[in-house]
């Protein structure tokens, strides 16, 4: 069951692009479950970050799941170049997308897992249709574009919610959740009902990447 497994999911987005594949190697050795990509068009958030070509890289180096975070205007029309590329997850903004049962039958259709992300002031109630066709909720904990944000606190009772509404509906989906999850929020986080923590400056910028990483998967496992 998706709901049973708790998993880190390293964000590169705040990793040494310079020493990207040594990075990598890193945040394996620490036991990551997942690499997260967040994929930025300087348009429905105020950052550019990578595309295809790097995902596609990843997948040359790493054995890990490839979980790819569309934070774009459009996303449908560059699906299938993330699929191309080796995603295993593709994740869609409900606010940037009109046809989300659409587009989040469209990815399963092609063998990859489907997820849909909420910002922190989208109410889950526009996201309740979708639940069963989804493999994982992405709740955003900050205000995406940027990583080394603050975890905002009322995340908390969003999780809650999702959880108990995954229970009542007898649904087996992740819950992920992105944004200012660190070693001293980690385990409340867990206690929500989470199952994916993404960490990103918690993770790369720390002295020790592997063990950063470990601390982390001990924590909620």
């Amino acid at each position: 069951m998706k709901k049973d497994k708790k998993l880190i999911a390293p964000s590169i987005l705040s990793a040494d692009f310079s020493n990207l594949s040594k990075q990598i190697r890193y945040i394996e050795i620490g036991g990551a479950d997942w690499i997260h990509c967040d994929i930025m068009d300087g348009k429905f958030v105020p950052n550019l970050t990578f595309g295809p070509l790097v995902v596609k890289s990843l997948k040359r180096i790493s054995n890990l799941p490839l979980d790819v975070h569309l934070m774009i205007e459009r996303p449908e029309n560059l699906i299938d170049d993330f699929i191309s590329a080796g995603a295993d997850f593709i994740t869609v903004h409900q606010e940037a997308v009109v046809h989300l049962h659409r587009v989040i039958n469209y990815i399963k259709s092609k063998n990859v897992s489907a997820g849909v992300s909420i910002n922190p002031s989208t109410p889950l109630c526009l996201v309740e249709n979708i639940l069963e066709y989804v493999d994982m909720i992405l709740i955003m904990s900050v205000n995406p574009g940027f990583g080394g944000q603050n975890f905002i606190d009322s995340s908390i009772k969003k999780i809650e919610t999702l959880s108990e509404m995954r229970e009542t509906k007898g649904l087996d989906f992740y819950i992920q959740v992105d944004g200012g999850i660190s070693r001293t929020n980690i385990k409340t986080i867990s206690n929500a009902g989470c199952n994916v923590f993404v960490a990103g400056s918690s993770i790369f910028t720390s002295d020790n990447i592997s063990a950063s990483t470990a601390e982390l998967k001990n924590i909620v496992n």
